[in-house]
């Protein structure tokens, strides 16, 4: 290796602060190092190399001797490139892109060049880390099964977990010789927990009398019984136990596949210790408009998990997250942000879209369409069709997230405000029964852009498995126009991102409207009351959970704020007199942003004092319910007390000669001599 070889890779191209390794895979992708560096907005050219990964090794290692921070365009060969940083006494953090399968081997190709240099400029950003949970397994594990099946599969596990054998039904099945573990019968009727913790519930529970002569024998049931392992291998052939997709620590195979079945006893032996898990879902308490006052508002986030890891906890929603598998449905449709999730933080999401729609447009890229897909699935299309079919199209790009069910309306439109033409979501067949919440958000995306004039043919869901099915939809998309892309930077929560999207697209808009009706349970909207039934009562500005509907300590007034309104409904629910009601819609006009008068009324001024408080048509309201119809309003004198302050209210009462807090008079108490006086015995009973 030459010293100018040296120079060039020390020279060579940065992107974020990072060294960018480029290799052409042996000639197999049209590179242009000069074409590269200008796509980049790089003050050098990178050297584009041939084979890096053998041949020019030594190159590799020169790069990461330089000490500087990596981005290597291959992640086929990233084991070997991991192990030899790794073999460095303090080596350079090392990012790595897929560059061929994505890119670089398509039919595509010589137009992909914009493409690459988005792809480049996206791995190069510093994503934050997640955080995580621990799982604690000491490996007590139950079979549960009905045969000899269950027996052999207890035996094999006996000597590497501590296995306890639940039989679901008595018949003629025959002890094992020795025992090595104990055995029970019953049926599992209801179970809870996660890896580490489960909790089940069994009915006919008996045990296995020892001297089962023949089959197996065992003592008399008993219901309702409780007991907790960590591990479970369901060989019962009955419906799942849990009927989530997934359950950590919980295994499921058939028990007439014994490949299968030899699999989850592999898995079921590693599962002892201390696991990491990540926390999927950032939870605020505070922003979540679940209840209030035992009123129930939103249950968007309930409706939707698919693993029950969400229960209510008084006024908000708990999510369990030993339990919790990262679907990302509640973080989907959570109208206010309050479950966001953080495999990575929305705003972490929101740069990647940024950075990759920005670069592939100032890179002179056209139309892109957005791929969205898991990093499991996703990437096996994906390299199946670079290496069997004609790859991914040029226009575009592939975009990994941890789950296609975690998309939302945010998501979706800040794709479209940062410059994307059509969005296409490659989601696993097998989790179709998944996809209504997407859905849901999809309908609704749909609706804003075509209300704005940009059209349909944007938004598209592919569930397939078919790495021929997937291309042949990709290079048949629809033709769309093209949206101006904004440059906004990605800050604030998921209620912020949606309306900095919202404003960008409404700026662009080919038909803009001021107004934009929405379906039913879209989280924009507004908030209209009959005013003529008002009484100012203000029970829903104490029930709003975002501070959309607010009072005036000065005077008597309702006011509306729709720009933070989520339309849960928790002011409907809460309404004693129903006069509220919910209109969801987009409003793009700057009222949006202050607050409205909906209701407003002059003060009820104190009988006595002059003093205003309360509304004229709350006392009215009141006087109409308790005037001479309850037993401490009968008479004027006590009615007038209705229409005094609180101060005025006491002192009328004192002088009246009452004490306000006073209660009717006690009973005298009486004596056996009351009682033999009244029966005129008194005289008889005296000694």
């Amino acid at each position: 290796m030459g010293h100018a070889a040296i120079k060039a890779i020390k020279d060579g191209m940065e992107i974020g602060g990072r060294k960018v390794l480029v290799c052409n895979c042996e000639g197999t992708m049209p590179l242009d190092g000069k074409a590269l560096g200008r796509a980049c907005g790089a003050k050098a050219a990178p050297q584009i190399h041939g084979h890096l990964c053998r041949s020019e090794l030594e190159l590799f290692k020169a790069a990461a001797g330089s000490n500087a921070p990596l981005l290597i365009g291959c992640t086929q060969e990233q084991p070997l490139f991991a192990e030899l940083l790794a073999e460095r006494e303090g080596p350079p953090p090392a990012a790595f892109v897929n560059l061929r399968e994505r890119a670089g081997w398509s039919a595509e190709a010589e137009a992909a060049m914009p493409k690459i240099a988005a792809l480049l400029a996206e791995a190069a950003l510093a994503i934050p880390a997640t955080p995580s949970v621990t799982l604690r397994s000491e490996g007590v594990c139950l079979v549960y099964g009905q045969d000899e099946t269950a027996i052999e599969a207890a035996r094999q596990l006996a000597p590497r977990l501590d296995v306890t054998l639940l039989l679901l039904r008595r018949g003629d099945i025959y002890p094992p010789r020795a025992t090595e573990f104990p055995v029970y019968c019953g049926t599992i009727v209801a179970a809870r927990g996660h890896l580490g913790a489960f909790e089940i519930t069994v009915d006919d529970y008996a045990a296995a009398v020892a001297s089962s002569r023949g089959a197996l024998t065992f003592e008399a049931p008993q219901n309702g019984v409780a007991s907790r392992c960590d591990l479970i291998l369901d060989l019962s052939g009955r419906p799942a136990i849990f009927t989530s997709r997934q359950r950590d620590g919980y295994f499921r195979p058939d028990p007439g596949n014994p490949g299968a079945l030899q699999r989850a006893l592999f898995d079921l032996v590693e599962l002892v210790g201390e696991f990491e898990k990540p926390r999927y879902v950032d939870f605020t308490a505070a922003l979540c408009a679940h209840s209030r006052s035992r009123k129930t508002g939103c249950t968007r986030c309930l409706d939707v998990c698919p693993e029950s890891a969400i229960r209510p906890d008084g006024d908000v929603v708990a999510i369990d997250p030993y339990v919790c598998d990262g679907c990302g449905a509640c973080h989907s449709v959570c109208p206010t942000g309050a479950a966001a999730y953080a495999l990575p933080p929305v705003t972490a999401l929101a740069a990647r879209l940024r950075t990759l729609l920005r670069t592939y447009h100032e890179a002179g890229g056209a139309l892109p369409a957005l791929l969205v897909h898991d990093p499991r699935r996703g990437e096996e299309v994906i390299w199946a069709m670079a290496r069997l079919g004609r790859g991914l199209p040029a226009r575009v790009l592939p975009f990994a997230v941890n789950e296609a069910t975690q998309i939302g309306l945010d998501f979706l439109l800040l794709a479209f405000a940062y410059g994307a033409a059509q969005v296409v979501i490659l989601a696993p067949p097998n989790r179709r029964d998944e996809l209504a919440p997407l859905a849901s958000q999809i309908g609704l995306a749909e609706t804003v852009l075509q209300g704005l004039g940009f059209g349909g043919g944007r938004l598209h869901v592919l569930a397939e498995a078919d790495p021929d099915a997937v291309e042949q939809a990709l290079y048949q998309l629809p033709s769309v126009t093209p949206i101006a892309p904004g440059g906004f930077l990605a800050m604030g929560d998921k209620r912020a991102l949606l309306h900095l999207a919202l404003e960008r697209l409404h700026e662009v808009a080919p038909a803009p409207q001021e107004i934009l009706p929405l379906p039913a349970g879209a989280p924009f909207g507004a908030v209209e009351i009959r005013s003529e039934g008002c009484t100012l009562c203000l029970a829903c500005v104490g029930a709003c959970p975002t501070g959309a509907l607010q009072d005036n300590p000065e005077t008597p007034q309702l006011r509306f704020q729709e720009s933070a309104c989520v339309q849960c409904g928790l002011c409907k629910a809460t309404c004693p007199e129903k006069v509220v009601s919910l209109v969801p819609r987009l409003n793009f006009t700057a009222a949006r942003a202050g607050a409205v008068l909906l209701k407003e009324e002059p003060p009820f001024n104190c009988v006595r004092c002059g003093k205003p408080f309360g509304t004229k048509s709350s006392i009215d309201r009141i006087l109409a319910q308790l005037a001479h119809k309850h037993s401490m309003f009968q008479d004027e004198q006590r009615v007038r007390l209705i229409q005094m302050c609180d101060e005025c209210r006491v002192i009328a009462q004192i002088e009246d000669g009452a004490h306000p807090m006073a209660g009717p008079p006690r009973p005298k108490p009486r004596t056996t001599e009351d009682y033999l006086r009244e029966r005129g015995d008194k005289d008889e009973t005296e000694i």
